[in-house]
């Protein structure tokens, strides 16, 4: 029997990360009408981005990153989002994106902190005394929360590098939560200087990305981020306002095939460790990302239903949309737990050493099988948390299945 950890890839500064109000200025009159309701073709995007991450975190394929650079897209769609929603007071849309992510956080932290004492963790000996204030960020996650980098027995359960690999994800809500604080201002500046305000996290990321400038530790981790996403999230605004209306698709198409160019350029130039993995180069992800989804955005059908076959994935997206949130938290610790429970083939009788080898190699297939029913068996445990912290009545199974029926019995 043998015992695997994750192939978290690479990422930005760490290997431990991965890579799931005042009243708000008046919108511009050239901005381009929104249909009321979801946008499905932005629901499907996101649904497709979280696939993307379960794959990437199981496989460690670099060249996903290439593919369908995920974390550019989820932060593209919520910028989108965020702009819509600031057309209210400023501060209620910020408590409301706030309230929303806290919640399902506090489940998350209320299970990997006791777990991770109970397996020995001494913060104050590791730590030091700011280990104290470190630890608040598991409650409200505005920095970079504390954890062992071994924990436990590498024999035992779960592998002894647990604990970081749960931690993985921990830096999108960071940076989700930087940019939702930071919205009012940057909406407020995308509307008086439009392209400067786009453009401006390219050239931060051009100077703290490419090791022009080093900011040391996790401030530096923060705001790498930051900068490496900010003008995918910017993005976001734009497309919400319809600035891209106001320009000629192939001009936007070809400028936007010109900066992912200079990213693969500059990728071949700065390969890391895992080669072409783009969470290694900042500069890199930020140009590919952002020009990969300005040309998701320029082409947005801004779907009412999802067409086609398309729409055989309608409960799908509606499901994934709707516990976005928990699938991301909890998507590296339930990967890991698929571990122990393929292991559970080899103490069949017979299986050992006959069939050994071929489960050997569809190991990560396997776990790839596995993960989504603990995913949807964490969904109906804590994805409700996702409608408290949304005041809504908690569903189990948010799907849109009993809805759709309804409409259809009224028809």
């Amino acid at each position: 029997m043998t015992t695997r950890s994750i192939d978290m890839g690479g990422a930005p500064q760490s290997r431990a990360r991965h890579r799931a109000d005042a009243a708000a200025p008046a919108a511009p009159a050239a901005a381009a009408p929104k249909r009321p309701g979801r946008d499905r073709y932005l629901d499907l995007l996101r649904s497709i981005a979280l696939v993307r991450v379960v794959v990437y975190h199981i496989f460690g394929w670099a060249w996903l990153t290439v593919l369908f650079p995920s974390m550019g897209v989820m932060f593209a769609l919520a910028g989108s989002l965020m702009a819509r929603s600031l057309a209210r007071p400023a501060w209620g849309v910020i408590r409301g994106r706030v309230r929303r992510l806290l919640p399902p956080m506090w489940a998350f932290s209320a299970f990997v902190l006791p777990v991770i004492f109970y397996f020995g963790w001494k913060p104050v000996k590791e730590e030091g005394i700011w280990w104290f204030v470190k630890l608040a960020w598991y409650i409200v996650p505005v920095g970079a929360p504390p954890y062992p980098w071994h924990s436990g027995d590498k024999a035992g359960l779960l592998e002894d590098t647990w604990a970081v690999q749960a931690a993985g994800p921990l830096w999108y809500i960071r940076a989700y939560l930087w940019f939702v604080i930071a919205s009012p201002l940057l909406l407020w500046a995308f509307r008086r200087v439009p392209w400067a305000t786009l453009l401006a996290p390219l050239a931060l990321t051009a100077v703290v990305g490419s090791g022009m400038v080093k900011i040391p530790g996790e401030t530096g981790n923060a705001i790498t981020d930051f900068a490496t996403y900010g003008s995918c999230w910017v993005l976001g605004f734009a497309h919400q306002e319809g600035l891209f209306q106001k320009v000629p698709r192939y001009v936007t198409v070809s400028v936007s095939a010109l900066i992912m160019a200079f990213g693969l350029w500059w990728a071949s130039g700065h390969l890391g460790a895992d080669g072409w993995d783009l969470n290694d180069i900042p500069l890199a992800q930020a140009t590919w990302s952002f020009g990969f989804c300005v040309i998701l955005l320029t082409y947005s059908p801004s779907w009412q239903q999802l067409p086609g076959k398309l729409a055989h994935l309608d409960t799908l997206v509606t499901l994934s949309n709707n516990r976005a949130v928990t699938i991301y938290l909890w998507h590296n610790l339930l990967i890991m737990a698929t571990i122990p429970i393929i292991d559970l083939l080899w103490e069949i009788p017979g299986v050992w050493p006959t069939y050994s080898g071929y489960l050997e190699s569809a190991y990560t297939v396997l776990m790839l099988i596995v993960v989504w029913p603990l995913i949807g068996l964490m969904i109906v445990a804590v994805g409700w948390l996702e409608d408290v912290a949304a005041k809504r009545k908690p569903r189990l199974w948010p799907n849109g299945a009993l809805r759709r029926k309804r409409r259809s019995h009224q028809a």
